[in-house]
């Protein structure tokens, strides 16, 4: 008999997936061995009371799949072979547990023959016995899915939780990016701002000096406010706004000394 529970969307947190549905079962009073655990997949053995089986995991696209694949166990041996007994198929249960304690037959051959034995004999408690152990071994099967339920929703807690932390760092990204798109462009519009007053000043003083005014020094300012424009321009290509912003507020203070000195 298996069954198959499927956790979803913790498929990327399988290692913890396993290692907390682990710690559930235990303090459901799960017996686990034979722990064989890899990267995606694994198993290991359970025992839960009288009850034992095989518990397989795998991620599965985005979920986890926990397949349980349940064993027979004594109880259902010890009942069948009573009811048998009680029933007067003796001598078909006796060959029976021969076929167990010689090890000549499996466990399934050996409770079918009992079985067999003991509905021929009338022997009805053996196959009472026998049903009532089928429906007592799937108890596990509740235990594993309330236990994996109980992780599934840790985890999914867990990752909502880091979803928003992720969803809060990028928009945080995002207006940081834009603020920072905000700085640029109204430094680069300064920037053309000043290139544009050097550029007519120099102009100015062009015509200044074909009338005879003395503009010598106003245009060794304007020549450097010149060069303080394409350092501050470089700066601002190359994302650094503290020298580009710089740069940019000593050309501007170079146009003004320029215009302050003309005639001097």
């Amino acid at each position: 008999m298996v069954f198959v529970y499927y956790a979803q969307g913790v498929g990327g947190l399988y290692t913890e997936f396993v290692e907390r549905l682990m710690s559930q079962l235990a303090l459901r009073g799960t017996e686990i061995t034979h722990e064989d655990l890899a990267g995606d997949h694994g198993s290991m053995d359970v025992k839960h009371t009288d009850e034992e089986g095989s518990l397989a995991f795998a991620v599965s696209g985005r979920d986890v799949k926990a397949t349980y694949q349940v064993r027979r166990y004594r109880r259902e041996i010890e009942k069948g072979a009573i009811g048998a007994i009680t029933g007067g198929a003796i001598g078909s249960v006796l060959g029976s547990l021969g076929g167990i304690f010689s090890k000549e037959q499996s466990i399934t051959d050996t409770l079918t023959t009992a079985a067999g034995g003991a509905l021929a004999g009338g022997a009805w408690q053996g196959y009472a016995g026998w049903d009532e152990s089928k429906q007592e071994r799937t108890r596990f099967a509740e235990v594993l899915a309330e236990a994996a339920r109980t992780v599934e929703d840790e985890l999914q807690y867990i990752q909502q939780g880091q979803d928003a932390a992720r969803d809060a760092l990028r928009e945080k990204a995002r207006a940081r990016r834009e603020d920072e798109e905000s700085r640029v462009a109204d430094l680069r519009n300064e920037l053309e701002d000043v290139y544009g007053d050097a550029l007519a000043l120099g102009e100015e003083l062009d015509l200044l000096a074909d009338e005879g005014t003395a503009v010598g020094k106003a245009k060794a300012r304007v020549d450097r406010a010149q060069r303080l424009y394409e350092e501050a321009d470089a700066a601002l290509e190359a994302g650094d706004l503290v020298q580009a912003k710089a740069k940019t507020k000593a050309a501007r203070q170079m146009v003004d000394a320029a215009r302050s000195s003309i005639g001097e």
